[in-house]
């Protein structure tokens, strides 16, 4: 882990004491509107684990804001704010976020940046929209230790920031990008990674199909599932046995589930 400097450089004199500041009004603007994030190319983080993490990552902050009482914090930025209590909670977006918000510059990332490990594995998800969703992904693949979740047409901002908490900042240590879906199918191939398409039809169980060879786990919405395009392109079909009467599960928990059954023929 990464050290960081134990407190902040020298805050502004500027007590912001009202939510009408023009400061405090770009950054809710950047919290609630993911065309100013990409009009700026900049997205907010809040709390001590999920920044740190973010810097860990290599992400830049522009602006930190650090509700007045919070005491030293370890992170460094030329501009750092002190704010009230009351602007604070106004502009938090959860609770026990242990009172510092930042403003961090997003970067692009694309799948010529991947440095992927000699047997990847690898998350692809098509046209996922809940931003909670895609977190917990992030979360599960961090655990795995998955080399990258891919996007495919999103219909989610990869900064939201609900996204971001849900993945309790695996956002940052997990590459994540987006792309469209045949951009990444061709990638695949031409890596050699077998693509693993989660569907119910002309499937095989998971827990029989090797998953210790580079393999890529495909899966798309719960309402409609994969498109023609990933099932043709498919290596392999493979389904979860569902014993009750739903036919499907979150796709944040099959993505966890078949994540961990590479990890468990791999390190079997």
């Amino acid at each position: 882990m990464l050290l960081f400097f134990a407190i902040f450089a020298a805050m502004d004199n500027e007590l912001i004491t009202s939510v009408h500041n023009p400061k405090i009004k770009y950054l809710q603007e950047l919290t609630l509107k993911s065309s100013q994030r990409r009009k700026s190319g900049l997205f907010v983080v809040e709390g001590r684990r999920e920044i740190e993490r973010c810097l860990e990552a290599g992400f830049e902050p522009e602006a930190v804001f650090v509700c007045e009482g919070a005491g030293n914090l370890p992170f460094n930025c030329r501009k750092t704010f002190t704010v009230s209590r009351e602007v604070y909670e106004k502009v938090a977006y959860r609770e026990s976020t242990e009172l510092v918000i930042a403003e961090i510059k997003s970067r692009d990332v694309s799948l010529n940046d991947l440095r992927l490990s000699a047997n990847p594995l690898v998350i692809v998800l098509e046209s996922v929209e809940k931003p909670g969703n895609l977190g917990a992904v992030l979360r599960s693949a961090d655990a795995a230790g998955a080399d990258a979740v891919i996007v495919c047409d999103p219909l989610t901002d990869l900064y939201n920031p609900n996204l971001i908490r849900a993945s309790l900042g695996a956002r940052f240590s997990v590459p994540c990008l987006e792309c469209d879906s045949q951009s990444a199918i061709s990638f695949l191939k031409e890596k050699g990674i077998g693509i693993l398409t989660a569907q119910l039809q002309d499937s095989e169980l998971y827990y029989d199909c090797d998953m210790k060879k580079g393999t890529a786990i495909v899966m798309g919405t719960e309402s409609t599932g994969l498109t023609d395009t990933w099932r043709k392109a498919a290596d392999r079909h493979i389904r979860i046995p569902m014993c009750g009467r739903l036919d499907s599960l979150n796709v944040s928990v099959s993505a966890a589930i078949l994540l961990f059954e590479a990890v468990r023929q791999r390190n079997g």
